[in-house]
């Protein structure tokens, strides 16, 4: 869900105070202050889009493929507290240690 951003509209028509509100795009637009009643419009913002990371880059970059080539150890949980080596160096196996 998106976040926007609304001012509450003086009497002289010029903006006031600015708050943000967490809406479903198909939520219709404020046009009252949800705690004061006061008349309100939204304001056109900049847009918040990643530039540098996504999801899609993190599946890339958290690959086995990608983990095993920076030399990572990636263990799988087999049953009963056992993890088996699915690459990397260390041992071919371990074992999650009894709780107390």
């Amino acid at each position: 869900m998106p976040i926007y951003i609304y001012e509450v509209v003086l009497p002289d028509g010029t903006g006031g105070e600015q708050f943000e509100t967490l809406q479903r795009m198909s939520e219709p637009v404020l046009t009252v202050h949800p705690e004061s009643g006061e008349p309100v419009r939204r304001v056109i913002g900049v847009p918040n889009a990643p530039k540098t990371w996504t999801d899609s880059q993190a599946k890339t970059m958290t690959s086995d493929r990608n983990l095993d080539r920076m030399g990572f150890t990636k263990y799988v949980r087999s049953g009963n507290g056992k993890y088996e080596k699915k690459f990397g160096k260390g041992p071919d196996a371990i074992k999650k240690p009894p709780s107390e």
